[in-house]
């Protein structure tokens, strides 16, 4: 942290992977050991990882892959998803989840979102087509989407539901955790997420034996065995090196959801006197039920552009997630949106702004922040 000295503004930095990775040795010990091995291509690691990471989740079956954009795709594709069918997700979301939908083939159906920013489950209905195979809800910014609903919805029209939690890990709804409503989940370990590695990676979560089988073949170029292909498949496996930071990282996931809870808690006390700053609707309540993880520390603003600006003036690395909406992005415009197709999405491209939330921050530099957006607003 850099200290706050006369007439000049302390700095607070977004993302905590310097502090995170600030003494690895440990991690360098098994690196060594693993190139004394030379298994580097699902070894041991690879498996042992996996199971740290379903007991983490709460699921049966974990499987690695190379990415969180391949955790979305590969559950998809063992579902049979392809050219024809139609998948159904959230319209507020990153662009890897429409960008998972559309490498299958299938076309990407947006549904608005609602304040909670899960995809609205009052609109998905109308969005359902015959060849509608599948949902996709988002948990968005660390909360969960209304899972109870969806699956519902999901159930009475026979369609399968694929959870994108890439975002979410350990957030839970009813005490279940994200990624293990639908028949299947995915997580990223991109360097932003809740956990990380040294790299891109992902997870797919189930507790389905068959589409455990069928990513397992997937990732793997759908070879059975050194010698026998049983399907086309990928090349998406989950480096050994990465597993090793991984089995790392995610046995201190539990402090480092409760550090975000912490300085998320720490915001909201702050800001709750401030009538420029709407807090969202959050389905957690952060009791041992219901579950918010906190990826981004999210917030409506008024002005929301110059408290940005203001914030980066003084050195204060806000974000915002996201400002132009998918639908409106030149590579999605084929999909024939109009603007203004989905108001509430909009609504918070303009509105939203993303403070850091995680374990290393200290009081001080969460202070400093508050100062910095209560001072904007004459507070």
């Amino acid at each position: 942290m850099a200290a706050e000295t006369e007439g000049q503004p302390m700095q607070v930095r977004y993302s905590p992977l310097e502090q995170q990775f600030a003494d690895v040795d440990e991690i360098f010990d098994e690196l060594r050991a693993l190139v004394r091995s030379t298994d580097f291509t699902l070894g041991k690691v690879v498996g042992e990882f996996e199971e740290m990471f379903a007991a983490a989740a709460g699921s049966k079956y974990a499987i690695g892959v190379g990415s969180g954009t391949d955790a979305l795709k590969i559950p998809l594709k063992a579902l049979g998803i392809g050219p024809g069918d139609e998948v159904i997700t959230a319209a507020n979301t990153f662009y890897a989840t429409a960008g998972a939908i559309a490498e299958t083939g299938s076309r990407i159906v947006f549904v608005d979102c609602d304040d909670t920013f899960g995809i609205d489950p009052d609109l998905i209905e109308a969005a359902i087509t015959p060849r509608t195979k599948a949902i996709m809800p988002v948990h968005l910014a660390g909360d969960m989407a209304n899972m109870t609903r969806i699956t519902a919805i999901a159930e009475e029209h026979g369609l399968s539901v694929v959870e994108d939690a890439c975002q979410s890990l350990l957030a839970t709804e009813a005490g279940r955790p994200a990624g293990t409503w639908g028949i299947a989940g995915g997580f990223s370990m991109h360097p932003l997420k809740i956990i990380n590695v040294w790299g891109d990676a992902g997870v797919i979560v189930t507790d389905d034996p068959e589409m455990d089988r069928m990513c397992r073949l997937l990732r793997n170029h759908g070879l059975r065995n050194r010698d026998e292909m049983e399907i086309l498949g990928y090349n998406t496996r989950l480096d050994s090196v990465q597993a090793v930071v991984g089995k790392w990282i995610v046995a201190r996931v539990e402090d480092i959801v409760a550090g975000r809870i912490e300085a998320a808690e720490h915001y909201d006390a702050a800001f709750a006197d401030v009538p420029e700053i709407t807090l969202p609707v959050r389905r957690a309540t952060k009791g041992p039920e219901e579950r918010a993880v906190y990826l981004n520390y999210v917030v409506y603003a008024e002005r929301r552009d110059e408290l940005l600006a203001h914030c980066h003036a003084h050195k204060v690395d806000a974000k915002v997630h996201y400002p132009i909406p998918l639908y409106k992005q030149d590579a999605l415009r084929h999909l024939g949106y109009p603007d203004g197709a989905f108001p509430v999405t909009d609504r918070h491209a303009q509105t939203i702004i993303s403070f850091p939330a995680d374990q290393h921050l200290s009081t001080a530099e969460l202070d400093y922040l508050i100062g910095v957006v209560r001072g904007f607003y004459g507070r």
